[in-house]
């Protein structure tokens, strides 16, 4: 069964077996093979609700922060860009069933991925129930948090997100005007020779910074409207 590998490495015995099959289908392989209704749109709906939930409880139970932080901490480590980083850590990209439309047009583009992260965890709590897809949470996702909450390396992030796609980035100072002692940087990165971002800093390092965080914010929103 192509999906054992998975289980294995989630750390679970399913029941239903189904249920993770439609959570890793995508609408264009169901729509391809006249599945009707058989892909992972409610399972995701209803994923993301479970992940944010599960996110909040652990914050609030792990600290004594504010809502305010809690609230940009939780936004950090449900974003897309987080869920590709959780996704990579058991391969997920690799047991996603996709149409040949959608295989040409670029496999596995962001939201695919991280909608079918969402959709593997509402299919473990519908299977399993809540202690489990709370166990799933705390070995999966929990250990890859201090790669996502409050981090301003915003190079790293963008550098763990392309890899999710085998790609790579690249950083372009362009341009530097000022005195020497105020100097003022423009970075520009690039995936291939698309331009995705630009920033402005006093030094070298953090326009890359910012450059960086624009593109970060570029991608996701691409991500949300695909």
């Amino acid at each position: 069964m192509y999906l054992q590998n998975l289980f294995t490495r989630l750390n679970i015995k399913p029941k239903n077996i189904n249920l993770y099959i439609n959570a890793l289908t995508h609408s264009s392989y169901a729509n391809e093979h006249n599945l009707k209704n058989q892909n992972n749109e409610r399972l995701e709906f209803l994923g993301d609700s479970i992940i944010n939930f599960l996110m909040a409880n652990y914050l609030y139970r792990k600290n004594q922060d504010n809502e305010g932080i809690m609230t940009k901490k939780r936004a950090q480590a449900v974003c897309v860009a987080s869920l590709l980083i959780y996704s990579a850590e058991i391969n997920l990209k690799q047991y996603i069933l996709l149409g040949k439309g959608e295989r040409k047009r670029g496999i596995y583009n962001y939201s695919i991925i991280a909608d079918a992260f969402e959709a593997l965890f509402a299919a473990i709590y519908l299977d399993l129930g809540y202690l489990q897809v709370k166990k799933t949470f705390h070995y999966i996702v929990v250990p890859c948090l201090s790669k996502v909450i409050g981090i301003i390396d915003f190079k790293t992030q963008l550098q763990e997100l392309v890899q999710t796609r085998h790609q790579h980035i690249k950083y372009k100072i362009v341009a530097e005007t000022g005195l020497a002692h105020e100097k003022e940087f423009i970075a520009e990165v690039y995936l291939s020779e698309q331009l995705l971002g630009k920033g402005e800093g006093k030094t070298k390092k953090s326009a890359e910074q910012q450059a960086a965080k624009i593109a970060l914010e570029k991608l996701s929103q691409e991500s949300k409207l695909k």
